[in-house]
């Protein structure tokens, strides 16, 4: 069930988007689930209405199938819709990184540091959720830093995108091992200054990601899917 704020004054149906967004895109609703509308109303306590509204904006999004006749889904993701988004991914944050390049301060440096050693702590825990949780905050800063809202609104749903590809391809932490380096070399390419050099060092970053994602995303995709059955 939901847990309402009395102060929250958003429409329910926005709430409810929200919530069942936030499952879909961490996998917790999986790719192929049915969308009933009864059964969720009932789990968060609210009517129907709400989640049928919350339903067809998911389908606009792309994150929900809905079929005449036979009902709503949770769309598949497939290989070529990870390789689809990281090469818009590669394009906006090699921009983002170039511009971060001629305006970042130390501290903001700083900033993406420590970022990144809390990313290098997670993994050594084995923490899944905070691993994704610092990868997505190190992207989303650096777009921040370039100080480009337009750049900054264009990522957001890439973000989106991305975040349900750390999901469902990264469950095994192991994958992440290499990862901090490669920030850190981000790092120091935006903190030297030169753009061209924070824009190569950024594009081969998401370059390897999509090259990972396409000669082992199949692989990874069953195991998550076959982790996901074990977990029930």
């Amino acid at each position: 069930m939901l847990n309402f704020d009395v102060t929250n004054h958003r429409p329910l149906r926005e709430i409810v988007y929200e919530h069942l967004k936030h499952q879909i895109l961490t996998g917790q609703i999986a790719p192929g689930t049915r969308m009933m509308e009864v059964e969720f109303a009932e789990e968060l306590g609210v009517s129907r209405t709400p989640v049928r509204e919350a339903i067809r904006k998911l389908e606009k999004d792309g994150l929900v199938v809905i079929e005449p006749r036979r009902g709503a889904y949770v769309s598949d993701i497939s290989v070529k819709d990870m390789v689809d988004t990281l090469v818009v991914r590669e394009d906006l944050e090699g921009l983002a990184s170039y511009l971060a390049s001629r305006r970042i301060t130390r501290e903001e440096t700083e900033e993406l540091d420590q970022i990144t050693d809390d990313y290098s702590r997670a993994i050594t825990a084995g923490d899944m959720e905070k691993i994704i949780s610092c990868d997505e905050e190190f992207h989303r800063r650096i777009v921040e830093l370039s100080g480009n809202r337009t750049l900054v609104t264009l990522f957001e749903p890439v973000q989106e995108l991305a975040l349900r590809f750390r999901y469902l391809y990264y469950d095994d932490f192991s994958r992440y091992e290499n990862m901090p380096a490669e920030h850190r070399n981000i790092i120091d390419a935006i903190r030297s200054g030169d753009g061209e050099k924070a824009r190569q060092v950024s594009d081969i970053h998401v370059r390897k990601l999509r090259e990972f994602v396409i000669n082992e995303g199949e692989t990874a995709f069953k195991e998550h899917s076959s982790n996901m059955v074990n977990a029930e």
